[in-house]
């Protein structure tokens, strides 16, 4: 009985071009390390989004839910949990009062 399932072609071996063999041996040849752009200095990193909340609580004035959640970009339960969390954590004190009926938030002490 025929089999109707499609065989696979045999793998090949890849075959090098000569420019690719050429240029290896020159990588190897021990000469003076050039630069590999002349493209100018990487920038600095923007700061991580929990940073940035760490940055806006040092605010004396503070910082409300909604001020964090614009800087940040995350949803008002997110920068809660990280109020809780992972600020707490690093060792700062987090302070909240509330003032004309928004409640803000800031650190009373730094690590």
């Amino acid at each position: 009985m025929p089999s109707h399932r499609k065989t696979t072609p045999a793998l090949r071996t890849p075959v090098r071009s000569p420019v690719a063999a050429g240029s290896s041996s020159k990588r190897r040849s021990g000469g003076t390390m050039q630069p590999a752009s002349t493209s100018p200095p990487a920038t600095v990193q923007p700061l991580s989004r929990l940073a940035t909340i760490i940055l806006h609580l040092q605010n004396p004035a503070g910082a409300s839910i909604d001020e964090l959640c614009a800087a940040t970009g995350w949803q008002q339960h997110s920068i809660r949990g990280a109020l809780a969390g992972a600020v707490k954590h690093k060792g700062h004190i987090v302070t909240s009062a509330k003032k004309d009926g928004t409640r803000r938030y800031r650190i009373s002490s730094a690590p």
